[in-house]
């Protein structure tokens, strides 16, 4: 654990706290945690506001797992999307990154994490009876394996082209652009796109 006992303990405290975000080393975290000491007291409020709000207010989508304020996220209830589409992600987040390649325009399908038997990770964990009631209504003529190209990532990929190979649809999976061992989160905007594009037929 990192060492901040030369702050205040409010200070302290803060650091520790914005330390744990991804990416946010000790010294990243204690200039955030200094920096917002500067801040008027009314921008704090709004912040902490903000924060509280993140919790009580954002959800997961009824349908498709997607952060939302509602029931339905937008892209569930956009009459833009291809409907006949799903893209399955392992987490939320993952939503985004391919949103902003702009090559997608189906819908989605949040996993809630991947296969990781190591880790405790099985399909009793996964949001697949949630998945398999979208697939079962004929109304999806492609479902696109969008898991991240790792070891577990692959595994998740292999097993969901074995759970709904007897139904009537096209399953994919994403191609090169994506190098083997990476996250899906931290891919940038046009290799996503590139990925998607050149999808290839698995069953």
């Amino acid at each position: 654990m990192p060492n901040f006992r030369s702050l205040p303990a409010p200070l302290q405290n803060l650091t520790e706290a914005l330390s744990r975000l991804p990416g946010v080393g000790k010294r990243t975290a204690e200039r955030l945690t200094l920096a917002l000491l500067e801040w008027p007291e009314e921008q704090l409020c709004s912040l902490g506001e903000n924060l509280i709000q993140l919790r009580q207010r954002i959800h997961p989508c009824r349908q498709c797992g997607n952060y939302s304020e509602d029931e339905l996220c937008g892209i569930c209830t956009s009459p833009q999307r291809q409907n006949n589409i799903i893209c399955v992600v392992e987490t939320a987040a993952q939503i985004r990154v391919i949103e902003n390649s702009g090559s997608y325009h189906g819908l989605y399908h949040v996993l809630g994490g991947r296969l990781s038997p190591l880790n405790g990770k099985g399909p009793e964990d996964l949001r697949l009876p949630e998945l398999r009631t979208r697939l079962q209504t004929g109304s999806v003529s492609e479902l696109i394996l969008a898991t991240s190209p790792d070891v577990d990532g692959e595994a998740t990929a292999h097993f969901l082209t074995q759970e709904f190979a007897s139904l009537p649809l096209t399953i994919s999976r994403i191609a090169s652009g994506i190098p083997a061992g990476a996250d899906l989160s931290y891919a940038d905007a046009a290799t996503l796109s590139m990925a998607l594009s050149g999808r290839r037929k698995i069953n």
